[in-house]
């Protein structure tokens, strides 16, 4: 490898009746061979949900026993509410809530509460709080990520934060009550701004073109993307980390662990790469103030579904050649790699079903579209403890953990 150099302004909580429907239980055929529904009186483990066209499978996370199989939208994005139950889905009238019954005896269900959004995006979780960002209107919806296991029925309270231009973008509510949250518009995304938790600006920076994702590492510092480096923010300033490559070397997505200073991100230095296989990682040192470009082996490429950080804060890639490689961020190096999968090609588009890689402690759930199929794999060992065979493709994959 070679290295190279909050402002309250109002509530809301809207149960939305016109999807109630999905709530139902899908006659298509989802499912898997993995063996019966986990019984459900017994106390259920982690669950596992997966996205197929029109429906999601929820899977028992040990088995892999499909224990629901329910109707969707044709495309839906997954993504953990962080209370360790509860999914978000997005649908097209907002975050669909999604209960996997992870940890508990109830049953399966994509409930009919929706946090209402406009074109819904990304969701954060961070110190307590679940974060939703509306592409469409820019407004960030805030809500206790525990908040939802006490809902009985009903949303929870959320606290809005509307916002000025509308553009694909992205908040973080850190635990002073300090907001982050993504500029943009129509013409572009230029960087993000800070206010305390009267809603008095702290810093901004417009120094981020195509400005994408996010994460918060050790400390809360917070490493968004560009499209010519990153942005750090920590301790009320702004730092701004040039790639290497410039006027192009763009990271959109950050893989961090909230133990670690150091982040991982996806690296793209060509903007007009054909295909989403990426060669190459981003390892910020949010205390040095930092930013490295570590070429990966050859055959080692991935999207930007293929990267989670894991056990000892290392990150987990999942490449094109079928492997986990494990990479230690604080040594820029492969130190490892687990065979799990067979060899896949890029996606024709980024949405098109992949190989996915989501990780529970020390198992990691990799799906196989190719096969039809999702392992479960110990990180400690490399070792494959289960395997189911679907009756659908998986695309999007995510896990409560109970």
């Amino acid at each position: 490898m070679r290295i190279r150099t909050l402002r309250r302004a109002g509530l809301i909580a809207v149960a939305a009746g016109a999807v109630a429907t999905l709530a139902a239980c899908s006659s298509s055929p989802g499912g898997s061979d993995a063996g019966p529904p986990t019984p459900s009186a017994e106390t259920a483990g982690p669950r596992i949900a997966v996205s197929y066209e029109g429906g999601i499978v929820v899977l028992d996370g040990e088995s892999l026993g499909t224990v629901a199989d329910l109707e969707s939208e044709e495309f839906t994005r997954l993504n953990p509410s962080g209370d360790g139950r509860h999914v978000l889905v997005t649908m097209s009238e907002g975050f669909q809530v999604l209960d996997t019954a992870a940890g508990s005896t109830d049953e399966a269900e994509l409930t009919d509460l929706v946090f209402a959004a406009d074109t819904p995006g990304h969701v954060v979780r961070h110190g307590g709080k679940t974060i939703l960002y509306a592409d469409g209107t820019s407004d960030t919806t805030i809500f206790d990520t525990d908040a939802l296991l006490a809902a009985d029925g009903e949303l929870p309270e959320t606290e809005t934060i509307p916002g000025v231009e509308a553009h694909h973008g992205v908040s973080v509510v850190l635990e002073d009550g300090t907001f982050l949250t993504t500029v943009g518009g129509a013409d572009g995304r230029t960087g993000i701004s800070a206010q305390d938790a009267s809603g008095t600006a702290i810093a901004t920076s417009d120094a981020c073109p195509g400005v994408h994702g996010e994460g918060t590492a050790a400390g809360e510092a917070v490493v968004f993307g560009c499209e010519n480096g990153a942005l750090l923010y920590r301790d009320g300033e702004i730092l701004k980390l040039d790639a290497p490559d410039q006027p192009y070397g763009r990271m959109g997505n950050a893989y961090v662990s909230e133990t670690s200073p150091l982040v991982v991100g996806d690296y793209k230095s060509d903007p007009d790469a054909e295909g989403y296989l990426l060669g190459a990682v981003t390892v910020i040192d949010t205390e040095a103030g930092t930013l490295e470009v570590v070429d990966l082996p050859e055959g080692v490429e991935y999207t930007f579904r293929d990267i989670a950080r894991g056990p000892e804060d290392l990150a987990y890639i999942l490449a094109a050649d079928g492997s986990i490689h494990v990479f230690d961020p604080a040594t820029a190096e492969i130190v490892d790699a687990y065979p799990v999968v067979e060899p896949w090609e890029s996606p024709a588009e980024w949405q098109d079903p992949h190989p996915a890689i989501v990780v529970a402690g020390d198992i990691a759930y990799v799906t196989e579209p190719a096969a039809n199929a999702i392992h479960a794999v110990d990180l400690t060992s490399g070792e494959i403890v289960s395997t189911a065979t679907l009756d659908v493709t998986p695309n999007e994959i995510a896990v409560a953990a109970g």
